[in-house]
């Protein structure tokens, strides 16, 4: 047996090895399927997937689709709507996701000791194209950058990425914050590829050296672009990918984004309780520690949402805000939309509409 061989066989048994959440793309807490995507950066279907997008023209569609290779039933698809004829220097198109510090401590960057990292990932797209996957150290704004190549069929990737020693890189932050970019470069301008790639050794950021080499997705509407099975890990070999439980892959979701009605009719909120005769609010209990406290983002609507009462039945629009909000629970409030209360009233606050979608959002 090769001593590469082993080495993953001897990770494949270590649990949380992959600091990559939702990287089999089974948890799309948003929505399946967005399309006009380009103007603008975002999340948008995969939880903890976001596009970073600048661009002048093209748009495209993401979607989270049940086309994986074996062993998986999803993947996201980017599929190009409006081809950019013409790239202005500073546009880019970036699939990535953001990674707090307190995860990357076994990584011991910038210290004596600092290991390797492999970042591995299914992928397939409408031809072959050159792309790059690159590592963004935000703390010390330090990246490397390594070109992969597509074809039409799935194929896994295996990148390994130097350790970082250098004395102009400190570890990161052992705290709550965005420390690590994993990106994914698909479309980039002249900013960002009229220098040399950076692909052999971490380096101070040059945004000209950042996507040299990187095609164009967006340059056709033919285009399209597949992937899963994202892993990041110590050491210099991939190992086979951690899969976890749909619940596992929801409860580490959650963290920075939960959906609390889900979209469905009729959705519970919780229990509410009326403070005067057109005044509600009540407690909604996070089912996981949330990363910093939230901010409450709600589809609101004409009777979207409805207060079952002991008087009567009152319907309102949407919640106000949060109050008293912490990484475990919040007070969400609307004061003088609902009528016919009387001070004291206690029932149940549903939305009454499959639209009402009430979430709750501490992203990176």
């Amino acid at each position: 047996m090769s001593k590469a061989r082993q080495l993953a066989d001897n990770g494949a048994a270590t649990p949380n090895r992959n600091m990559v959440i939702n990287g089999a793309m089974n948890v799309a807490q948003r929505s399946t399927s967005v399309t006009g995507i380009g103007a603008s950066a975002g999340y948008f279907t995969c939880d903890r997937w976001g596009i970073n997008a600048v661009s002048t023209a093209g748009r495209l569609t993401m979607t989270q689709t049940a086309d994986g290779p074996v062993g998986f039933a999803n993947c996201v698809k980017l599929d190009c709507t409006t081809a950019d004829a013409s790239i202005a220097a500073g546009e880019a198109l970036i699939l990535e996701q953001r990674i707090e510090g307190q995860n990357l401590q076994r990584i011991g960057k910038g210290e004596t000791g600092a290991q390797q990292i492999t970042v591995s990932f299914y992928v397939k797209a409408s031809a072959a194209f050159t792309f790059g996957c690159e590592l963004y150290d935000n703390d010390n704004v330090r990246q490397i950058t390594k070109l992969f190549t597509t074809t039409t069929d799935w194929n896994r990737i295996e990148l390994t990425f130097p350790a970082d020693v250098d004395d102009g890189s400190s570890p990161f932050d052992d705290d709550n914050a965005v420390s690590l970019f994993l990106h994914f470069w698909l479309h980039a301008g002249a900013t960002y590829t009229g220098g040399t790639l950076n692909t052999t050794a971490w380096a101070n950021n040059n945004n000209a050296n950042r996507a040299v080499g990187v095609g164009s997705f967006l340059s056709s509407t033919d285009n399209n672009f597949f992937i899963t099975g994202v892993q990041m890990e110590v050491g210099p070999v991939a190992t086979p990918f951690e899969h976890k439980t749909f619940a596992q892959d929801l409860q580490e979701c959650q963290r920075y984004y939960y959906n609390h009605t889900g979209g469905i009719s009729d959705a519970v909120v919780g229990t509410g309780i009326s403070y005067d005769a057109d005044s509600i609010f009540c407690v909604v209990d996070f089912p996981t520690t949330m990363r910093a406290a939230p901010s409450i983002v709600h589809v609101t609507g004409t009777d979207y949402y409805r207060f079952f009462h002991t008087d009567s039945n009152a319907n309102f629009t949407g919640f106000d805000g949060l109050q008293e909000a912490s990484t475990h629970r919040c007070t969400i409030f609307n004061n003088g939309e609902p009528t016919g209360m009387t001070t004291g009233n206690v029932g149940w606050i549903r939305a009454v509409d499959a639209d009402a979608i009430l979430s709750f959002d501490a992203e990176l």
